[in-house]
């Protein structure tokens, strides 16, 4: 993002003054806290975390609260402090299988394996203002919680059930292993290998997926998947130390997870099947998710052997485009001073409209 901004020293001090009195509002209101923020704008800050790249609740809240409740600002804020972190250890692969389910649904399956979990979601809301919550102070209800000894501790994917019947396609890992690309460290290449591909997508705008993935849906892209599974919970993160030799584990994280599978009906090569597009998020970020997966399998479209003719099937314009901060940065730096530069289109405008004006009356005189 653009920041080399320069001007009168005193203009710049009072305006970083009035940004602080604009954010902390009206001082008789009680300031808000972080804890306020993580706890009661939780998905704002799975998101800002998600699009941030650094998983810290803490931070996130703080770039939420400092950025005014402005999302791509407040990742702008996140990912330039992750800049000034050292890297201490690269995690071993979660194993999502494993994950401590608090949602997990399936649109494929309605007797799945390990059932469906409902959870925290807004599917069943009827989306109408609850003004209760104008009240401060007023008694929530509290859920009812199920058995959690009744959610197995490893629950099958809807991807596993197809792959037991060899219905989906199945996954191939590289014959070596290899070191992820990390694009917080090396620029976007292309073409884009499936890792670089979907870590961009994972940081990329949720609105921008959004959008691309609702034009695939809607024609532009022919793809209409099933939501094969979402499920959101929190999974172990381990990381082998040189000096042991083995993983021990660090701590858990809240992910959501997506796998969306839609038909292939074959082609000289492919037998038909099932293909998969994957998502994934920090946090609790289902809509994210949901459309990182279907951008990901739109996305693939050359590699199944199909003809690219929409945006959401080019690599090279979504992965260029899908960054808020570059392209927030891109767009707001046109409030830069660009004195010199319109003097000149001012030159050449006025230049070109003499020249427009001394020829219109020759060209008249040739009109019959």
């Amino acid at each position: 993002m653009y920041v080399a901004v320069k001007g009168g020293e005193t203009a710049i001090r009072n305006a970083h003054a009035l940004l602080a009195e604009e954010r902390r509002g009206d001082p008789a209101v009680p300031e808000l806290t972080l804890e306020q923020v993580k706890e009661q704008m939780a998905l704002a800050v799975d998101r800002v975390m998600t699009e941030g790249s650094l998983y810290d609740r803490d931070l996130a809240a703080l770039a939420v609260k400092q950025a005014c409740g402005d999302l791509i600002e407040a990742v702008f804020l996140l990912r330039a402090y992750r800049t000034t972190l050292p890297r201490l250890a690269v995690s071993e692969p979660v194993d999502t299988a494993t994950m401590d389910i608090r949602r997990r649904v399936s649109a494929t399956y309605k007797d799945l394996p390990g059932g469906q979990v409902l959870g925290p979601t807004f599917d069943y809301t009827h989306r109408l203002l609850d003004f209760s919550l104008a009240e401060t102070g007023h008694p929530q209800e509290k859920p009812a919680h199920g058995d959690a000894a009744t959610i197995p501790e490893r629950m099958p994917k809807v991807v596993d059930v197809l792959d037991h019947e060899g219905l989906i396609e199945r996954e191939v890992a590289p014959p070596e292993p290899a070191e992820a690309t990390d694009l917080t460290r090396v620029p976007l290449d292309f073409p884009a290998g499936r890792d670089a591909r979907l870590q961009n997508l994972a940081r990329g705008d949720e609105g921008f997926l959004l959008a691309l993935a609702y034009s695939s849906q809607r024609g532009f892209g022919s793809a209409h998947p099933f939501a094969g599974e979402i499920r959101m919970g929190e999974v172990a993160v381990e990381i082998v130390p040189e000096e042991l030799g083995f993983a021990i584990e660090i701590g858990d994280i809240t992910l959501t997870e997506c796998d969306m599978v839609s038909q292939f009906k074959g082609s000289a090569t492919e037998s038909p099947k099932f293909t998969r597009g994957y998502g994934l998020s920090f946090g609790h970020c289902e809509r994210k998710a949901m459309a990182m997966a279907l951008v990901d399998r739109t996305l693939r479209t050359r590699e199944l052997g199909g003809e690219a003719r929409y945006p959401a099937q080019d690599e090279e314009f979504v992965l260029s485009h899908s960054d808020n901060v570059e392209a927030s940065g891109f767009l707001q730096h046109l409030k830069l001073p660009h004195y010199v530069d319109f003097q000149g289109e001012l030159v050449t405008v006025r230049h070109l409209k003499a020249e427009a004006a001394r020829r219109r009356p020759e060209q008249e005189e040739i009109v019959p």
